[in-house]
């Protein structure tokens, strides 16, 4: 996808897009895949780890935290004196975690996309519902989106979400509470097609792609939202900035890499 942000003489200086996110040693999702979405997009990515993670192609094993000061330290060093145009968030890793990314957030107006990460599609570690909420309240004035699976969007209503329509009222009822707007990821609904559904101030907005042959890709998720916050750092309307993204997702799951012996990855 061509980008005006160029490296080299006379071209114009890439935008800095922050990514919040936990290391993945596979590459196929979190930090990793995160900072290579935003370098393909034409952005340069900064970041800093919110978590540590034993995974591999087959699946996340176990989540671990990190030092809530030092990561506090690092957005404070980080934000004083770079400028951001985006920022991307993926696991938390904790509640101190969460508390200092509310905090130095203040440090950027940059629009800021979030994955919540509670049931990734592949492995058996889950977020719980009451780190969720703390993140609401802690980065609810920064967020600009949240992108949810069904799945994800199902634990946060408390009700199962298995259709298109069960995904647009949820999308609709969650975006109220959270005051954000939600781009719910139609991946696992079952649909003909994968409709995406954004639900803004706007009203909403139907994203289709054909359903593509094949195993689950690993990290499709995380390649959307660091899409989008990448897009958004270019200069996107949130609207165009999400189906740019779903658009170069598809491209990235139409050919996937193997890295290991397990899922295929977007990245």
């Amino acid at each position: 996808m061509s980008s005006p942000y160029r490296d080299g003489p006379g071209a114009a200086a890439a935008p800095n897009v922050l990514v919040c996110s936990a290391l993945d040693p596979s590459g196929g999702a979190g930090f990793l895949a995160d900072a290579s979405v935003v370098r393909a997009l034409g952005g340069r990515p900064v970041g800093v780890l919110t978590a540590l993670t034993v995974q591999d192609t087959r699946g996340m094993r176990s989540c671990h935290e990190l030092d809530s000061d030092v990561v506090g330290a690092q957005l404070s060093t980080l934000l004083s004196d770079v400028e951001v145009r985006g920022v991307k968030l993926g696991i938390l890793g904790s509640s101190a975690v969460v508390r200092e990314l509310g905090e130095h957030l203040s440090l950027t107006a940059a629009p800021v996309v979030w994955d919540p990460v509670m049931a990734p599609t592949q492995g058996e570690v889950s977020f719980g519902r009451e780190l969720f909420r703390l993140a609401l309240s802690e980065l609810g004035p920064h967020l600009a989106l949240i992108t949810p699976n069904s799945e994800e969007l199902g634990l946060l209503a408390g009700t199962p979400v298995k259709s298109l329509a069960e995904a647009v009222e949820g999308a609709k009822v969650f975006a109220q509470i959270a005051k954000v707007a939600v781009l719910v990821k139609g991946g696992h609904l079952g649909t003909d097609q994968a409709v995406d559904v954004l639900c803004h101030e706007g009203g909403l907005e139907y994203f289709k792609a054909p359903r593509l042959p094949g195993h689950d890709v690993h990290g499709t998720g995380c390649a959307l939202s660091s899409a989008i916050a990448t897009q958004l750092a270019l200069g996107m309307p949130l609207v165009e900035a999400c189906r740019a993204a779903k658009q170069f997702v598809a491209e990235r799951i139409s050919h996937p890499v193997t890295p290991g012996r397990g899922a295929p990855a977007a990245m």
